[in-house]
């Protein structure tokens, strides 16, 4: 078996009881040495076989595979495989090849992020609704017309933008480009390498979204929450659920004063 592991963000208490399981249990471990902090890796038993794909290619990680057809195999992806992890082309290769997989979840960095900042994404009357995206660069073959921060940027939804650090004046332009419903005082997050050992959460705005990515000093594992529901000002509506006067399958209609 093959298991596509959810790392999580960094934490190593932070991986799921079943992500632990299945890196304790494996014979094999692949994992990227640049993305996921080593810590992860005491949840292995010793002596397991251990790869490190930060320089691999997608063939040098599936001759990995070949080579051990009845091993059980860890993939250790960062936050979640299934959110910018690459695993579709490994997916391929094990059908193609008759190799059983799983993909176990894992807790994105958007959920860390979110979390460290203490605040909720989906804020009745703000925002209902989170776009996950990214800047198309050198891989902008990968990016479907219609699809990217300009592009989503007209709905004004919470917005989370991976993978795109690197280029902060164009993230900028790109968040601020002609129909946006974003402005420059729309509350931005930048969380970079969170729950990590050196985390660093940064509330900023989109106007000065570029300053501050310029000023962290850093590209890689970082990400941009963008949206009204960043920002610190009380609620504006109660979320039904709880409302007393909303009725719903488990609770009927308010007592008469």
């Amino acid at each position: 078996m093959i298991s596509f592991v959810g790392a999580g963000p960094g934490a190593p208490d932070l991986i799921t009881l079943r992500g632990a399981q299945r890196l304790a249990a494996a014979d094999v471990v692949v994992w990227a040495s640049s993305l996921v902090p080593d810590a992860l890796l005491e949840h292995c038993r010793p002596g397991v076989e251990v790869h490190d794909s930060k320089a691999m290619t997608l063939e040098e990680v599936t001759a990995v595979y070949a080579d051990h057809p009845d091993a059980a195999i860890a993939r250790l992806h960062s936050g979640d495989p299934t959110v910018f992890g690459a695993i579709a082309e490994q997916i391929d290769w094990c059908l193609a090849n008759e190799r059983s997989y799983e993909i176990v979840p894992g807790v994105s960095s958007l959920h860390a992020a979110a979390a460290a900042a203490g605040r909720e994404l989906t804020v009745p009357a703000v925002s209902q609704t989170v776009v996950l995206t990214r800047l198309a660069d050198r891989t902008s073959a990968s990016m479907r017309r219609g699809e990217g921060v300009a592009a989503v940027a007209v709905h004004g939804a919470t917005m989370a933008v991976f993978l795109s650090a690197a280029r902060p004046d164009a993230l900028r332009d790109e968040l601020l480009g002609p129909g946006s419903a974003y402005s420059p005082d729309t509350p931005a997050l930048i969380a970079s390498r969170v729950s990590w050992p050196d985390e660093q959460l940064v509330e900023t705005t989109v106007g000065e979204l570029a300053v501050d990515l310029q000023r962290l000093g850093t590209t890689r594992t970082v990400l941009v929450l963008v949206g009204d529901a960043l920002g610190r000002s009380p609620a504006a509506r109660r979320s039904h659920v709880y409302a007393p006067d909303y009725e719903h399958t488990f609770r009927g209609p308010a007592p008469a004063p």
